[in-house]
């Protein structure tokens, strides 16, 4: 079966997502098919699995980005469902799609899951230059997620040029657009020198996770084959688990 609602991304207007201000992005609502979601929602991996990131420090003087985090390498374990969407997520249809919204070139997909608790955030950054596009697929039930509790991943804009290298605030800089983290959807947008976004402070109650799953679109810099001549992948991961 098909995971990506094939009809839905094949609307998706390429000249609409690259004159998106203040970056090229489009929150998509149904990326997965009906069946297709409630099959990966119902078999998340499970907490216990992940890594637990706090308190580590990041460049620029940002602040940490607090999580529960699991990595896919080759080999790791996982549910039937998610074999499969990764597999379509590697396949031709999905790189076609990226190469339609993105450019002709070629796209190195990464997975990772991130669940995050009560108070954690994520402040404002712009990835690195390899990362070509980010596609986060949101996983929490919509029915049983509060608005109030946030989650939102922020598509942000500052009036000023900032340097990449720099660690603004939020009150720094204005919110374009708020997308996530529950239903069926995602939100896909591009690196750019200016394409900054984070997630305010968490307001979820105590047992309550965001949960999304991320696909980093690396593209072939120095970065990514000097890793890869010493086994890791372009995040910076070994390659197998």
């Amino acid at each position: 079966m098909n995971y990506l609602n094939r009809d839905v991304l094949d609307r998706l207007s390429a000249e609409t997502f690259q004159k998106a201000e203040p970056y090229p992005y489009a929150h998509i609502d149904h990326t997965l098919t009906a069946e297709g979601y409630e099959r990966l929602r119902e078999t998340l991996p499970e907490v216990e699995n992940f890594d637990k990131h706090e308190g580590m420090k990041r460049g620029h003087g940002q602040m940490p980005h607090n999580r529960y985090m699991l990595h896919y390498k080759a080999g790791l374990e996982l549910p039937g469902p998610w074999k499969e969407f990764l597999d379509e997520l590697r396949g031709d249809y999905y790189q076609k799609f990226l190469r339609r919204l993105l450019g002709p070139r070629t796209y190195i997909p990464t997975f990772s899951w991130h669940y995050a608790w009560e108070g954690c955030s994520v402040s404002p950054h712009c990835d690195a230059a390899r990362k070509r596009a980010t596609h986060i697929f949101h996983f929490n039930d919509e029915n049983a997620w509060d608005r109030a509790w946030g989650g939102e991943t922020l598509i942000l804009k500052s009036d000023r040029p900032l340097s990449t290298h720099s660690a603004p605030a939020f009150e720094e800089l204005k919110v374009a657009a708020a997308h996530g983290p529950a239903g069926n959807g995602s939100l896909l947008f591009q690196r750019t020198p200016h394409s900054w976004h984070g997630m305010m402070p968490l307001k979820c109650p105590p047992g309550k996770l965001r949960q999304i799953f991320s696909v980093t679109l690396n593209i072939p810099t120095f970065q990514v084959w000097w890793r890869r001549v010493r086994g890791k992948d372009p995040d910076g991961f070994r390659l197998a688990a």
